[in-house]
């Protein structure tokens, strides 16, 4: 849950500088976040989350 909450906030502060700076419309970030509910209802949604679990997983065991 921390994962998901953690790459959330991520995309949220990204898709705001993009915003920002011109470089993403707020019709874009509607239907990109539509298009990921659609997504994430697919059966393709528990692949996608695995495989962000598992790079979290990677990520947080490097050390720098």
């Amino acid at each position: 849950m921390a994962v998901s909450i953690s790459v959330v906030l991520l995309l949220l502060i990204i898709a705001v500088i993009f915003m920002r700076n011109g470089a993403l419309k707020i019709s874009h970030a509607l239907i990109c976040m539509l298009l990921g509910f659609y997504l994430a209802g697919t059966t393709m949604g528990p692949t996608i989350q695995s495989g962000l679990t598992a790079t979290a997983d990677l990520v947080s065991k490097l050390r720098p």
